[in-house]
C-alpha cells in the first residue's frame, strides 16, 4: 500500500488521501458530537466510551475549544496545515456542537490542502527527513535537540498562561 502512495498516479493518490482525510475528519468531529450529546448527561465509569469522555476534559481539547471561539470557523480547515492540533479542533467542534453541514463545508478545503500536501511532497519530506535523522549520529542529536526546545517551549508556554490566569 504505501508503494501506491509513493508510486502511484497523481490523481489516484490524491483522491485515496481525500477520502482517508475526509472519513478521519469527520469521525473525529462525530465522536465529539457524540460526547457532548450523549456522554456528559450519563458519564460513563469505563470502556470506549469513559476514555472519549475523559479525552474530551483535558487541557489540550480545552484549548481547540478555545481556540475556535476566538478564531471561529477558519481554524478548522487551518488545522489541517498542523501535526496533532488537527484532531484536537475537529473533535473540540463536535464537543461545541458546531453545525454539522457548515463543519463540512469549513474542513473541506483543509481535507483538499491535507491531500495535496501529502500526495506530493508531505511522504517524501518525511521520509527524507527519517533517513536523514536516522542514519547519522548528528542527526539524531539534532533530533533530540529540536524535541527537547518543543518540549521546553510548550513548558514555558503552559506556565506563562498559567501565571496570566493567577494575575
Amino acid at each position: 500500500m504505501s508503494e501506491f502512495f509513493s508510486t502511484g498516479p497523481f490523481l489516484l493518490v490524491y483522491l485515496a488521501l481525500l477520502v482517508i482525510v475526509f472519513c478521519r475528519a469527520q469521525a473525529t468531529y462525530w465522536i465529539g458530537y457524540y460526547v457532548t450529546t450523549r456522554l456528559t448527561k450519563n458519564v460513563p465509569e469505563t470502556g470506549w466510551r469513559r476514555r472519549f469522555y475523559t479525552w474530551s476534559e483535558q487541557d489540550s481539547v480545552k484549548a481547540g475549544i478555545d481556540t475556535i471561539h476566538r478564531r471561529g470557523w477558519i481554524i478548522i480547515p487551518l488545522s489541517f496545515l498542523t501535526i496533532g492540533f488537527q484532531s484536537i479542533i475537529q473533535f473540540a467542534a463536535g464537543l461545541i456542537r458546531f453545525s454539522p453541514p457548515r463543519y463540512t463545508a469549513a474542513m473541506l478545503p483543509g481535507c483538499m490542502a491535507w491531500a495535496l500536501i501529502y500526495s506530493t511532497i508531505g511522504f517524501s519530506v518525511w521520509g527524507a527527513l527519517i533517513a536523514a535523522f536516522a542514519g547519522s549520529p548528528y542527526g539524531i542529536a539534532l533530533l533530540l535537540l529540536l524535541v527537547l526546545i518543543i518540549v521546553l517551549g510548550l513548558r514555558w508556554r503552559r506556565r506563562a498562561q498559567g501565571r496570566l490566569i493567577h494575575e
